[in-house]
């Protein structure tokens, strides 16, 4: 087992409720034990018009290869009602979760890298990141 930490955000519906779901069926997943949510920001969305987000943070351990955990993760977001739609960036979405850190190191493949190369550059990411991982700070912080 190994800390990962996964951003979360949704500007639709139930916010807060999508954000504490996601940490709920991270949870009940074989492989994934989710100790820690950051504090909940509410955040300024990137992109065209759209509602303000609520952003967080869990730190997970996790067993799972950062593939098969973004296969989780993409999973979680079509159960609490994601859909995504193809070329769209930066669209309002229910819920949205983003493996930001993890403690085997960087990570890359053609569908995943890890940390995000923008991290340093968004802080509505960053903050919660730092919350549940203040040992990041130096690495990572302001």
């Amino acid at each position: 087992m190994r800390a990962v930490v996964v951003g979360v955000g949704s500007n639709l519906g139930a916010r807060e409720a999508s954000i504490r779901c996601a940490g709920a069926l991270l949870d009940a997943r074989d492989g994934i034990e989710v100790r820690d949510l950051s504090a909940i920001y509410e955040t300024e969305p990137l992109g065209p018009p759209q509602p303000h987000y609520l952003n967080a943070a869990f730190r997970l351990q996790t067993a799972l290869s950062p593939p098969e955990l973004l296969h989780v993760l993409l999973r979680t977001e079509r159960r609490l009602g994601r859909h995504r739609v193809p070329d769209e960036r930066w669209g309002p979405r229910s819920v949205d979760l983003d493996l930001l850190w993890d403690e085997r190191g960087p990570y890359e493949s053609s569908v995943l890298r890890v940390p995000h190369p923008e991290l340093v550059n968004r802080s509505f990411a960053l903050a919660p990141l730092l919350d549940v991982a203040p040992e990041l700070d130096e690495a990572f912080g302001a």
